[in-house]
């Protein structure tokens, strides 16, 4: 059988329908356009009906390369996708959540481009959308202290600060972690994600990296890709502390003891007045998620 020439990676955990909807999107995407790949699809110990839904449309779709680990505990997002790579035969690696679906000939146009201009870029992402069609902000600048106070208190999203989705090809420090396009060589020269974050801001420390690598990350409008969003983390808290964790551990890893400092106070502050408008409004919700928030600046 001939060596694939790209690898698709996908990591579930408790997400059957949604992970089975996005095979069956890239099945569809590239049913008619001759792309040699596979799909390597790494389980974190799911406890729905994850695994025997997997057996079942890798069993119904035979011509297809699909291979699987199951894994025995919930590793986290980035050692999945190491683990994936390890055993990927593609030249070029394709990272997708298992929450999205791949639009039109998405896939293709993405790969495309790449190998087109991969004497100038290295890793790439598509264009994200919400469930309806709202552009959602997908890449972004690195999180520097004006940048996180910009998230925290002035909505940057909002006014582009912080994070945005171009309609044009563009140059970023940073693209989402839901859909990432390079090569092999890249990613292994990086020595993959980073072990030690377990969900939220892999793909920010990974292409922080690559750029210190000299290495570039576009962002590619034409190709275009729904991303459900947060179907893996749990609770409702868990992004808001996820978050927090990541921000602590790339200031703790890449900058200053005076800039991981600064941060704390940022953060502090944050959860404070989150807490304060908690007590105020009777929201128990913000209350209890920023008081988790504040202790686990206090441990760090």
């Amino acid at each position: 059988m001939e060596k694939p020439e790209l690898s698709i990676i996908i990591i579930s955990y408790n997400t059957a329908k949604i992970t089975v909807d996005c095979i069956n999107s890239i099945i569809k995407s590239t049913k008619n356009n001759k792309l040699n790949f596979e799909i390597i699809l790494v389980d974190n110990a799911s406890t729905d009906s994850s695994q025997n839904q997997i057996a079942k449309i890798k069993d119904q779709n035979q011509d297809l390369k699909i291979k699987t680990i199951y894994n025995k505990n919930n590793v986290g997002f980035g050692p999945a996708n190491n683990q994936a790579v390890k055993v990927a035969q593609g030249e070029y690696i394709l990272f997708l959540n298992s929450d999205i679906v791949v639009l039109d000939n998405a896939i293709k146009k993405l790969f495309d481009f790449y190998k087109q201009n991969q004497d100038r870029i290295n890793f790439l992402g598509g264009k994200l959308f919400d469930k309806d069609m709202t552009s959602q902000a997908s890449a972004g600048p690195f999180y520097s202290l004006p940048v996180i106070f910009a998230a925290l208190f002035l909505k940057g999203d909002y006014w582009g600060l912080t994070r945005y989705s171009p309609n044009e090809l563009k140059k970023v420090d940073w693209v989402s972690g839901a859909c990432i396009l390079t090569k092999k060589d890249y990613y292994k020269k990086l020595r993959g994600f980073d072990e030690g974050i377990f969900l939220y801001m892999e793909e920010i420390d990974l292409l922080y990296r690559a750029k210190l690598n000299k290495f570039t990350t576009y962002f590619y409008p034409d190709a275009k890709f729904i991303h459900i969003g947060f179907a893996s983390s749990g609770s409702k808290s868990s992004p808001i502390i996820n978050v927090y964790r990541g921000f602590l551990y790339l200031y703790k890893k890449h900058f200053s003891a005076q800039s991981l400092f600064f941060l704390k106070i940022l953060l502090k502050f944050k959860a404070s007045i989150a807490i304060l408008i908690g007590k105020l409004t009777k929201n128990r919700y913000l209350e209890k998620t920023y008081e988790k928030a504040l202790k686990i600046i206090e441990v760090v």
